[in-house]
Order: structure tokens, then sequence, then C-alpha cells
């Protein structure tokens, strides 16, 4: 059958192909969208949890991130070009709730976050305790694994600029630290 014909009479496709045809739509992420939130859901999930320190939050950005994606019309080249998007997303997506008005009323951070051990628990409060600058990169590059480069394209910073955050970070977490103990 042709495409005009195809077209001009959709009934006229297998119905597995017309349900494939009309829940598709223009092609949306490489992985698929049930498999993008499985692959990168988690780790939008833990940078929203490091910039604004709290679940419900971190859950609405997530939940905002995925729709996005959901209505993202153009295809990813790839799984990584997918996930840099929705990690980009996620960054923008928590600036903006740490703009807003709501967002400026004194909020208790929550007594914990997620973690294994005690120790790691109070590296990840002292990340979220960082300044928003410092955050972003900290967490990327030593929780996520993406090199200075790649944290620079994701958080569109120049190479210089990652690697002064990421020094200077790296003293303020090291100060942190060091008078907790």
């Amino acid at each position: 059958m042709t495409d005009t014909a195809r077209v001009l009479a959709p009934d006229a496709a297998p119905p597995d192909q017309r349900q494939r045809d009309a829940c598709a739509g223009p092609p949306q992420a490489a992985l698929g969208f049930e498999a993008a939130y499985d692959a990168y859901g988690p780790m939008v999930y833990r940078l929203a949890m490091v910039y604004l320190g709290s679940r419900t939050d971190a859950e609405d950005v997530v939940q905002e991130a995925f729709v996005r994606l959901l209505r993202r019309p153009a295809a990813f080249a790839d799984g990584e070009h997918e996930k840099r998007w929705l990690l980009r997303v996620a960054v923008n997506l928590c600036r903006d709730q740490l703009r807003g008005f709501w967002r400026r009323r004194a909020v208790e951070l929550e007594p914990g976050l997620p973690a294994e051990e005690a120790e790691s628990l109070g590296l990840a409060e002292a990340i979220v305790a960082l300044p928003e600058q410092y955050k972003g990169p900290i967490h990327l590059h030593y929780c996520e694994g993406y090199s200075v480069a790649e944290v620079g394209e994701i958080l569109k910073l120049g190479q210089s600029a990652v690697k002064m955050r990421l020094k200077r970070g790296r003293e303020l977490l090291r100060k942190e630290m060091e008078g907790q103990r």
C-alpha cells in the first residue's frame, strides 16, 4: 500500500500498526519515553534534589522535565543527546523555582537526603548547602561522571568557568566537611 493510500485509508493498516502509528507520533526520543524515564529519571531527580533540597520540588521538576520531553517535536541524535537535554531542562526548571516568589520564603530542608552511608549523607547535605552556582557543576562532575567540557555544555558555561566553580566548590565542601568533624 502506498503512503498516499495509507493516509487516505488509515484503517487499511493492520490493527497493531494503526495503534503504533497513533501513539508514536513524531520520533521523540532515542530511547522512547518510558525507557528514557527509567534510564534518566533518577539522574534528573538527584540533580533537582541537589539544587532544591526538597523532595516534592524535585519531583515536580522531574515531572515537568519529562512532560517537556513528551511534547518535544524534534528527534534526538542519540541517547546521550537526550540525557544532556533533560539535564539542561532540569537545571533551568530548578533555577526558575529558586527565583520564584514562593521560594523566597524561608523553607527548612528536610532532615535527610536519601543516602546509603552516614558519610555520604553528610556529603550530600554539604552539596545541597553550597551556593547555587557550585551545586550543578559539583553534582554533574563528581556524582554523574561528566567531564568538564560536558558540564560546560549542559550548564552553558565555558570550561574555565566550570573548572573554577569546581575548584571553589571543592574548597567550600572541604571547609564544611572539616567543620563537621
